[in-house]
């Protein structure tokens, strides 16, 4: 054996070059992985409506927080994640095909936070304490903002209306600070500190304002500018998700009243005249979401001998079941609509592991515009 073999010559820049080339092309590859349509569908044992199940309970997978989009306008595409691939990543499923690919490769990706921007040209993320930015088209990704040392990221994150940022909070040594990231100037701005902690934060639709969430479950707005920060004037009670209207007058919620004999309600506040109205009592719902004019909620049911998912007419507060979740933990449940409020979304453990479900609701609800 000659020296020459024995010994490898120096790296050339080119090769070297072509070395970290093909590694990056090899990293990225896991993105690209393709698996199979999973989707079942069944009979639902209440009503016998066809639910589609669209992920296997083998593994996990998870939808978003309920306040980030998941679901595309044109509804053909589902953002969500599942742990399929050995750990927790992002995926894009094809409605139409069930097919779904893999969009991340990362150590710690915080499920709830995965959204897609307004514009569906990217979707943010929070992995461990970096918030990711990726473009899918590119399907590349970048930092543009890191916890700071000494500081825990706390529950949830979300985009602003208009795409440019995203809101989240940040806590230590019993104080937090809601803070906004740019996406595109890649700026970090402290809206304002509080003594409590700050989670959940959402921004108002067409308004420079911020719903958010204190540790006792009271909702607050305050102006991007940290100004007229003050907590909603809701009834004694608990307090459960809150959603922006569709056109962001008011917040919708979930009241559970003080007396436990009563039932929880949906609750509207209009936060310009400081008014709170009932809008509908429930069959207990302990989570709902609201389609894209706000005349129709679905329900999650925390009773024990109904568990299902159920619409509610606003108009005739008029309530029908569309099919059991028999989740271990209703609240996880968290139904969304697709744009054009013809489709039900919703998570459930009732066959194994947490799977994502649809449901048609063409025949109940009419179709709204998807703003594609």
């Amino acid at each position: 054996m000659g020296l020459d073999a024995a010994f490898p010559r120096p790296w050339t820049r080119r090769a070297l070059l072509s070395l970290l080339a093909a590694s990056r092309l090899y990293a990225d590859s896991s993105k690209l992985r393709t698996f199979p349509t999973e989707s079942r569908r069944y009979p639902d044992g209440a009503t016998e409506l066809e639910v589609f199940r669209l992920t296997d309970p083998a593994h996990s997978s998870f939808l978003p927080a309920y306040y980030n989009r998941a679901l595309t306008r044109r509804g053909q595409t589902m953002f969500y994640s599942s742990n399929r691939a050995g750990s927790v990543q992002a995926f894009r499923m094809n409605l139409r095909s069930g097919e779904s690919v893999q969009l991340t490769d990362i150590p710690a990706l915080d499920a709830a936070t995965l959204a897609l921007t307004p514009d569906e040209r990217g979707m943010c993320f929070f992995d461990g304490p970096s918030l990711r930015h990726m473009l899918l088209a590119k399907m590349r990704d970048r930092v543009v903002y890191s916890v700071p040392d000494g500081w825990r990221r706390t529950a949830g994150a979300s985009v602003t209306g208009d795409g440019a940022a995203v809101l989240f909070a940040e806590a230590r040594e019993g104080v937090s600070r809601l803070r906004m990231v740019g996406l595109v100037k890649s700026s970090a701005a402290v809206i304002l500190e509080a003594p409590a902690e700050i989670t959940h934060a959402v921004s108002r639709p067409g308004r420079n304002q911020v719903m958010y969430r204190r540790a006792d479950g009271s909702i607050w707005v305050v102006q991007f500018d940290g100004r007229e920060n003050r907590r909603l004037k809701t009834p004694e009670g608990g307090l459960g998700p809150a959603h922006w209207a569709p056109d962001g007058s008011s917040v919708l919620y979930l009241h559970y009243p003080a007396d436990k004999r009563q039932l929880n309600a949906i609750r509207e506040y209009t936060p310009d005249d400081e008014r709170d109205a009932l809008v509908a009592k429930t069959s207990q719902f302990v989570h709902f979401g609201v389609n894209a004019d706000g005349s129709v909620f679905a329900g999650a049911s925390r009773n024990g001998a109904s568990p299902d998912v159920l619409l509610l007419l606003r108009a005739v507060k008029r309530e029908l079941t569309l099919c059991e979740h028999h989740a271990s933990d209703p609240t996880t449940v968290a139904p969304i609509f697709s744009a054009d409020s013809q489709r039900v979304f919703f998570q459930s453990d009732m066959h194994g592991k947490p799977a994502i479900y649809r449901v048609r609701v063409d025949q109940f609800v009419e179709k709204t515009e998807s703003g594609a």
